[in-house]
């Protein structure tokens, strides 16, 4: 793999955007863990980590592979779309249905089948950002995972104290999906490679603007009706 400046930005976007859209599962982790002994809380989040990104790469090579199918990358940008815009509205609801772990396999197989279910924004977020690089793919993984499992307090303290890191990444995941959105196989092939990608920037620029205000008209909307909820 060529790690050119172009890679490290990918590789940066890919470690940023697994971090950001990851705070509901380093939740689940904490709390799978938190009912073990402590000589073996350590050990059953390397684990769980282990297992989490090894299933992660499984499932976004499928889906890089499949963003080559016509359409499926429209598809899959009009999901990120929702997923940035969803990131700004969050419910905080789904983690108090995960189950405190008393034994060692037990923490880490519900760690494992928690981060596959909760991850599919963050599968599809980091391929569009990879692409065809599967060297980059892999390697955003294998360092973002850990990393979310190792500081997992950190990052939700930080993400709670500056909440301007958010807004930044769900203006990124909103770049990406107007970067996918016109690499699709059906437009290159109905309007020709080169005049599609001259529109590459101009569409990802104005999704991220659409994202950011988007998600504050929407949460402009929820304080408002929880204002008359609360007057009521």
């Amino acid at each position: 793999m060529n790690l050119g400046s172009v890679d490290w930005l990918a590789l940066g976007e890919i470690i940023w955007i697994n971090a950001l859209l990851s705070g509901d599962n380093a939740v689940v982790i904490a709390m799978a863990c938190r009912g073990l002994p402590s000589g073996q809380r350590k050990m059953g989040m390397i684990l769980g980590a282990g297992v989490a990104i090894a299933l992660r790469i499984l499932f976004t090579v499928i889906i890089v592979a499949l963003l080559g199918v016509p359409y499926l990358k429209i598809v899959g940008a009009l999901a990120l779309l929702y997923i940035a815009v969803d990131l700004l509205t969050p419910s905080g609801e789904g983690e108090g249905d995960v189950k405190t772990s008393e034994s060692l396999l037990r923490a880490v197989g519900t760690i494992a089948v928690a981060d596959v279910v909760m991850s599919l924004d963050n599968v599809i977020a980091i391929a569009g950002v990879a692409g065809d690089h599967f060297g980059l793919l892999i390697a955003g993984l294998v360092i973002s995972v850990p990393m979310i499992v190792a500081g997992s307090a950190v990052i939700l303290a930080v993400m709670d104290r500056f909440p301007l890191i958010v807004w930044a990444g769900a203006a990124l995941l909103g770049f990406v999906a107007g970067e996918m959105l016109v690499d699709d196989v059906a437009l290159v092939d109905r309007f020709g490679g080169e005049y599609v990608h001259s529109w590459e920037t101009t569409a990802a620029v104005t999704l991220a603007v659409v994202v950011v205000a988007v998600g504050w008209l929407v949460r402009r909307a929820k304080t408002r009706n929880g204002r008359h909820s609360a007057a009521s």
